[in-house]
């Protein structure tokens, strides 16, 4: 267990900024290409690798440090490689989520999670996931919540070991009727 504490100090986990739009284009398309993407992940490779590099500016820019409504985390390497990442987006109360559901209060949403295969074991997620659940405290999000595939026993099991839980709501998946994705939340109390 020491050399995985020590291998983990050696990771600097931060939010992204603006101009690092190259490197945040690339762990994308390496998550894309992971063998779990498909219950992972809404997007394809190829959908996301035909995307202009100016798709990819304002997508960082909208999740880099300072940003009010989302937030991306990253787990950076000595030799500056980006291990991993979880985005936030915030969800206001009063308006839809992307699936269709009414947002009830403002919350967190936890999407594009990911850590490279080979850093893998190492706790950078739970690094990664403890800077992210950080900033949603430090904004006043009194609740955060994920949505994971039915499938995906290995991420469920993860979200449950951080203190997430199943909240009962299910999501279907468009164009995939016979799959279903589940939300997971965690909730603080206020103050």
């Amino acid at each position: 267990m020491g050399s995985v504490v020590d291998a983990d100090e050696t990771f600097v986990v931060r939010a992204v900024r603006a101009e690092e739009w190259p490197a945040a284009k690339a762990l994308r398309l390496a998550a894309l290409r992971d063998p779990v993407a498909h219950l992972a992940f809404l997007e394809t490779y190829e959908t996301a690798l035909d995307r202009p590099d100016s798709f990819w500016r304002e997508r960082t820019a909208g999740v880099a440090d300072g940003s009010d409504g989302a937030r991306q985390i990253i787990a950076e390497g000595p030799d500056g490689v980006w291990a991993g990442t979880v985005t936030v987006l915030v969800e206001e109360a009063g308006t839809t989520d992307w699936a269709g559901f009414p947002v009830e209060r403002r919350q967190g949403h936890v999407v594009g999670v990911f850590v490279r295969p080979e850093y893998r074991g190492r706790g950078l997620t739970e690094r990664i996931f403890g800077a992210a659940l950080a900033w949603c405290r430090q904004i006043g999000l009194e609740r955060v919540r994920l949505i994971v595939h039915a499938d995906n026993g290995r991420a469920q099991g993860f979200y449950r070991k951080i203190g997430f839980e199943p909240s009962g709501v299910e999501v279907p998946l468009a164009g995939r009727e016979d799959e279903r994705e589940l939300e997971f939340a965690l909730e603080w109390p206020a103050g």
